[in-house]
């Protein structure tokens, strides 16, 4: 029998599950977490704490048809502008409820396309933030770059505001592609954005691409992954394009007859995934890569890295508070969600009060199965003794949910006395795995493909 069809038996090619950037997933979100209790868990941070800030940008100049985002588009400056005072009336808000001395160790805007922001409005907006909570030393400043939506003035204003580290989003560079998925981004007009990103001295670049794109091959992704390479990237981010135009009505305008199979989509993860290797990328959990000195390497080699929102991280600050319409906050105690639509949550900030729409209060086993899964998406390792120690569960129970694991997975993992491990021909199925500590019920329409 072959790896591939062992693989499809097991369910790769079919199963649609979770990311797993939170636990539990956002689907299962619940209106008993409100603006009250969001308030005291802000309140409950520890004086001279540090805690990560999401700001989210929902607008963009033109929306891509792949993207399942929650975006608006706008032609004209004035929504845009009328959001930029709600998000400065709710940093003023979320000041008044932070404890003394918090400091800021990760900032990160995110869209949308935050880049649509004027300069003065970036100026305005990191002032606010600086003003909630200073840096906090070695404190890193991302923000998502659209190539096709950025300037030298707005650079400058990025730059000035403390931005060391800008994420550009390519995914893919083939005209085809582009066309079809509503994205057209020009090479050179991307080479432009790195470059006017490296000469203000911002000591750190990610990029995204996307496999499992329409009329994407090997030979195609190859191009791109060899065209990324040559800007010298730090981090590079390797997604799965989740096709579920049923939720993304855009995605509709994408042909589903011109996108590659499940075992397609495998073969063109596996060819990127070899060229990020042969030019020196340490691989970082399932779907990123990284230079060795860059922070998510050294953070996996030294069993630090975690999983959030964003995706794989090397932040240690245990609370992420998001700003703006949409933003998911992360607690020790739970998670909360402001409300998704810009005017629900404009009224809420203009009445005084946080507009957290729903969320979820942890419970002791969502603590214990969520370390379970992050364990497997970071590490591809559970450490038996950090459980036992950390969680209220015995040992015996513990090595019986890995033994009834592996048998389910027909011994491809390896359990010791040390703990789970899922070795490098398992490593496909590692959503699946992380699945299998999921007590939720899975609505696999919320849900992209396993590969």
């Amino acid at each position: 029998m072959t790896h591939q069809k062992q693989l499809a038996r097991l369910g790769l090619f079919d199963a649609k599950v979770p990311r797993y950037t939170s636990y539990p997933t956002a689907p299962h979100f619940a209106g008993g977490v409100g603006p009250g209790r969001f308030a005291e868990w802000i309140q409950a941070v520890p004086e001279n704490g540090r805690i990560s800030l999401y700001l989210h940008v929902p607008f963009c100049r033109r929306l891509c048809w792949f993207c399942a985002c929650r975006t608006q588009g706008t032609a004209t400056a004035s929504p845009v502008e009328a959001y930029v005072e709600t998000l400065l009336a709710e940093l003023n808000l979320l000041k008044a409820h932070l404890p003394g001395g918090v400091m800021l160790s990760r900032l990160h805007w995110g869209g949308g396309t935050p880049t649509l922001l004027s300069p003065d409005m970036m100026r305005r907006l990191t002032a606010a933030i600086r003003d909630v909570a200073a840096f906090a030393p070695g404190a890193e400043f991302s923000v998502e770059i659209d190539p096709n939506e950025i300037d030298e003035a707005r650079l400058d204003a990025l730059a000035q505001g403390g931005m060391n580290r800008a994420s550009i989003g390519v995914q893919d560079f083939d005209d085809e592609i582009q066309r079809t998925i509503g994205r057209e981004q020009g090479f050179e007009v991307t080479r432009r954005a790195v470059d006017m990103i490296r000469e203000r001295g911002v000591a750190s670049l990610n990029a995204d691409i996307l496999y499992g794109l329409p009329h994407q091959t090997n030979a195609r992704i190859t191009e791109t992954v060899q065209k990324l390479l040559s800007f010298g990237p730090d981090r590079v981010a390797l997604y799965g394009y989740a096709h579920v135009p049923w939720m993304a009505k855009r995605q509709q305008m994408i042909p589903s007859e011109s996108l590659p199979t499940p075992e397609e989509r495998l073969d063109l993860f596996d060819t990127a995934r070899r060229l990020f290797a042969w030019d020196g990328y340490d691989e970082i959990g399932i779907d990123h890569f990284a230079i060795p000195s860059d922070g998510l390497a050294v953070a996996r080699k030294a069993g630090r890295l975690r999983r959030n929102f964003q995706g794989y991280t090397d932040d240690t600050a245990d609370v992420l508070i998001g700003v703006g319409a949409s933003s998911i906050s992360r607690f020790p105690q739970g998670y909360a969600q402001n409300a998704p639509a810009t005017s629900a949550h404009t009224q809420a900030i203009r009445e005084g009060r946080f507009s957290t729409a729903r969320g979820h209060a942890f419970t002791g086993e969502d603590r214990l199965r969520g370390r379970l899964i992050e364990a497997v998406m970071c590490d591809f390792r559970i450490d038996a003794a950090e459980i036992l120690r950390d969680y209220e569960i015995t040992r015996e129970a513990l090595f019986d949910q890995f033994r009834v694991l592996n048998a389910q997975f027909e011994g491809l993992l390896e359990v010791t006395e040390e703990g789970l491990y899922v070795p490098d021909r398992a490593r496909p199925l590692t959503r699946l795995i992380a699945r299998a500590f999921d007590a939720y019920e899975l609505d696999k329409a919320g849900h992209s493909s396993a590969i």
